[in-house]
């Protein structure tokens, strides 16, 4: 793709529906990207965020939103795609010495490759990811060496690399901790209300309040002086 002063960059961006990946959709949006939008149905218990990426996507007017159905149940080995239980905790502190049960074996690599394809088909020049070294749960592609060398494939592995086209992986949240990506968010926009975040939620698809990634969030809205609009289940919220 060939930019010009009157044509807006496409940029590919990764949305799960969840907080951070929401915040990354808008930072594309604020730079100026057309926003092609890329959701992967992985075979995730919670199904719910599928609905919220869709609510977030079209809050954003992104120009095209596509669903990617890559069953990742088949494997399981994740607390997010098998019967392994999520890990609760009424704690707000987080263990990150080791890897938790509900990361995803290769999630970012197969999900990034993916964009990878449909970046190079519509002749995006950059992809976004709302990955966080930060404020993070212990996930082994969510750190800057993961995305270096990822960045380094796609200088190798496509026909736009060879020819010398550039792809950049964009991670703006990287470095950020929760509360600065919230604050960033709620400067650009963001409503959270139609994002969702957590591992399990209840038949009625409220948050679960204890999982790592519910209590990340609170923490995160609690630290960014911002009121935290999640629906909780009354039982654990």
């Amino acid at each position: 793709m060939v930019d010009t002063p009157n044509r807006k960059q496409r940029a590919v961006v990764l949305l799960s529906g969840g907080l951070d990946s929401a915040t990354t959709l808008a930072i594309a949006k604020d730079q100026g990207s057309d926003l092609y939008v890329l959701t992967v149905d992985y075979g995730q218990r919670h199904k719910v965020e599928l609905e919220a990426a869709n609510k977030v996507a079209r809050y954003f007017d992104a120009v095209e939103h596509k669903f990617v159905n890559l069953d990742l149940s088949t494997f399981g080995g994740s607390a997010l795609t098998s019967e392994i239980p999520v890990p609760k905790s009424t704690e707000e502190g987080r263990n990150i010495d080791r890897i938790p049960e509900t990361y995803v074996p290769a999630r970012n690599t197969i999900m990034l490759s993916i964009a990878l394809a449909y970046a190079e088909t519509i002749g995006a020049g950059h992809i976004f990811i709302g990955v966080n070294s930060v404020d993070y749960s212990g996930y082994p592609d969510c750190r800057p060496e993961f995305i270096r060398s990822f960045q380094e494939l796609v200088k190798l592995a496509t026909k736009a690399g060879v020819e010398g086209s550039h792809i950049q992986i964009e991670t703006p949240l990287i470095s950020m901790t929760k509360a600065e990506i919230i604050q960033t968010g709620i400067k650009l926009g963001v409503d959270y209300s139609i994002t969702h975040s957590c591992y399990d939620p209840d038949s009625k698809d409220l948050a679960c309040g204890m999982c790592d990634s519910c209590r990340i969030r609170k923490h995160g809205f609690k630290q960014a002086g911002v009121n935290d609009p999640t629906l909780y289940s009354p039982d654990n919220g």
